[in-house]
């Protein structure tokens, strides 16, 4: 594999759904970790069917698939269970993950991972790029967004790595606490950047 993998990564709500859009929309190719781990989840696949052993069929929709909020309630209320559901779909994940970089081509593609440094994933990009926001700014659109209390919204945030530690494993940083015009306007900066990069 010779093209870059750029890790794009940020807290929870900072903006990386814009920003992986951004990139696709210039026609770079995106591996999704939060697709993958939705995939790894549906209905007959081995994800899913752990997950009911794990933790009871009370956490299914009527039709069979996975009650994404039951999910979330549970987990991010209990460390303990968020580690079980973490410990069954992380290596299937990285499975996959692994497979679909394999499979790009280009000069770089974009791999999207919330939680790419605390899961380790990180050893599979090349460069990291952080979407960074305000610690407020981040509640404020979690609440706004998800239509969630301002405890789960903490919980949330404090279930991620630290915004210090996160940065500090940066090789790009982009703020997102301003206008979605300059979001992109650095997008754009960081994309020609990044065609500029010596081949591997």
């Amino acid at each position: 594999m010779t093209l870059h993998i750029i890790g794009l990564t940020g807290g929870i709500a900072c903006g990386k759904t814009t920003a992986s859009d951004f990139f696709n929309d210039q026609g770079i190719e995106i591996v999704d970790a939060d697709l993958v781990a939705r995939e790894v989840v549906a209905p007959g696949e081995a994800g899913l069917e752990q997950i009911i052993d794990a933790f009871g069929r009370s956490i299914l929709n009527a039709d069979g698939t996975l009650d994404r909020k039951a999910m979330r309630d549970l987990v991010f209320a209990d460390p303990n269970q968020r580690q079980k559901l973490e410990a069954i779909l992380h290596p299937l994940i990285r499975k996959r993950l692994a497979e679909l970089l394999d499979l790009c081509t280009g000069h770089y593609a974009i791999f999207s991972v919330p939680l790419l440094i605390e899961s380790g994933l990180i050893k599979l990009a090349d460069r990291v790029l952080v979407i960074d926001v305000e610690p407020q700014v981040q509640i404020d659109r979690l609440l706004s967004r998800d239509g969630i209390s301002l405890s789960q919204a903490q919980a949330m945030i404090a279930a991620q790595i630290s915004r210090e530690k996160r940065n500090a494993a940066a090789d790009d940083i982009i703020d997102n606490s301003g206008s979605l015009q300059q979001f992109i306007d650095q997008l754009e900066a960081i994309h020609q950047r990044y065609l500029a990069l010596p081949p591997r």
